[in-house]
């Protein structure tokens, strides 16, 4: 208690002597201030819970007083918010999986004294849990055109929760939005392709995540990957000409032939797959030894479709790239422009096929760019747009979101790509 001292009083200079029994002018008085009460603490979980799921969150709340210091080891960095009063700690985020917290904390009365205290609890071990494949390889470079794309070996029902679990960082701005395929495959699309150069950091904060019921994350996915140069190209199947764009600009402008009548080659954004020098290829309709048949090594060879649709040199079409078409599909070009794109490109590298009969079947090829910025929208879990920069990636209001003022072919590719024509 703090102790004040006695207060004297004289008048006059003079100490005046008692009379008639009375107090004295000049008698001393005294004032105490009864001391504050210390603020209580409370922490929860329990001390000693078991199985606490991952997803309860961490609670440090100040009774008489205002929470001052709060820390939390259990192997990994636990963030939280402090309540605009100060009288409440939250922790965000989930915890980890069969692990066990230990909660320290401090508050304090208007006086400043301190209270402290601790709690120890363990999470659940879960009977079930989820693991998760990132397609992006460490420190690779990819085309402007390639998503994040995320694989579950388990179907995921509470998608909106993994979208919330997923950071992004970006060294340039970003608008895009995560977009389901099926209960176990979600990408990462931007609404326009990637600014050129960009290097991109994933942190998948999976580890507590319920994914569905009795199914958790059990570990932390994190990737470092880069986005090269732009390169896009559009190839035209009715003016059999192919044009490729490198960082906004028209690069090359070469003949071309695509299928023919009955093979013709799928309209839509496609994004570059793999390549090989040479690629062995034969039709997958005719019989070996069959009328038509062939079995050909293929040099300078691209691929955008899993059902075989390349890019690639056609030495033996040469005199009918730019004014028939011929393949079985690809898109037939001249040694020499085969080359050159061969030597550029990088997968997730943007392709659009324009003017065919035949529209393009979704899921045959990286096929993301066939939906629109609506639709994508529709196929997330949350429905919200993700705005990704350096510091960060954050869920917003697509309303919220800046007009894009990206372009067709070098921005982005039309809506409705994969229709036929």
């Amino acid at each position: 208690m703090k102790k004040w001292p006695a207060i004297v009083v004289a008048v006059g200079g003079l100490l005046v002597a008692g009379c008639s029994g009375g107090t004295g002018v000049g008698a001393p008085t005294t004032s105490t201030t009864p001391p504050l009460p210390p603020a209580k603490l409370a922490i929860t979980p329990a001390a000693n819970g078991q199985n606490v799921t991952p997803d309860t969150p961490i609670t440090v709340k100040a009774d008489g007083g205002k929470v001052t210091d709060v820390e939390v080891s259990g192997g990994e960095h636990v963030d939280g918010k402090l309540s605009a009063d100060g009288k409440t700690w939250t922790s965000t985020g989930t915890l980890n999986v069969a692990r066990t917290y230990t909660v320290s904390a401090t508050v304090a009365n208007a006086a400043g004294k301190t209270t402290t205290g601790s709690s120890s609890f363990t999470t659940l071990t879960p009977a079930s849990v989820v693991h998760t494949h990132i397609y992006e390889g460490e420190n690779e470079t990819y085309g402007v055109g390639m998503p994040i794309m995320l694989t579950f070996d388990k179907p995921v029902q509470n998608k909106a929760a993994v979208e919330q679990a997923l950071q992004i960082t970006s060294s340039n701005p970003v608008v895009g939005a995560w977009s389901w395929a099926d209960d176990t495959h979600v990408d990462f699309r931007p609404r326009e392709y990637w600014p050129a150069n960009t290097k991109v950091s994933f942190d998948g904060h999976l580890n507590g995540v319920q994914v569905s019921p009795g199914v958790y994350g059990a570990a932390e996915l994190t990737q470092t990957f880069s986005i090269g140069d732009s390169l896009v190209v559009v190839a035209g199947t009715q003016t059999h000409r192919m044009q490729v764009y490198k960082n906004g600009a028209l690069q090359y402008d070469w003949a071309i032939s695509t299928g023919k009548p009955g093979h013709d080659t799928p309209n839509g954004t496609y994004l570059t797959i793999d390549k090989g020098n040479p690629v062995e290829m034969k039709p997958s309709d005719i019989a070996p030894g069959g009328p038509g048949y062939y079995d050909l090594k293929v040099p300078w060879s691209v691929r955008f479709t899993w059902s075989g649709d390349y890019l690639h040199d056609a030495y033996w079409s040469v005199g009918q790239q730019g004014s028939e078409d011929v393949s079985h599909g690809c898109v037939n070009m001249a040694p020499d422009a085969a080359q050159a794109y061969y030597q550029e490109e990088l997968m997730g590298d943007p392709v659009t096929i324009t003017g065919s009969p035949l529209a393009g079947t979704p899921g045959d090829g990286w096929t993301d760019w066939f939906d629109s910025w609506q639709t994508m929208l529709g196929k997330s879990g949350t429905h919200m747009a993700v705005q990704v920069g350096p510091s960060g990636s954050t869920l917003v209001a697509p309303t919220s979101v800046a007009a894009s003022n990206a372009a067709a072919p070098t921005g982005l590719p039309a809506d409705n790509n994969a229709a036929a024509s």
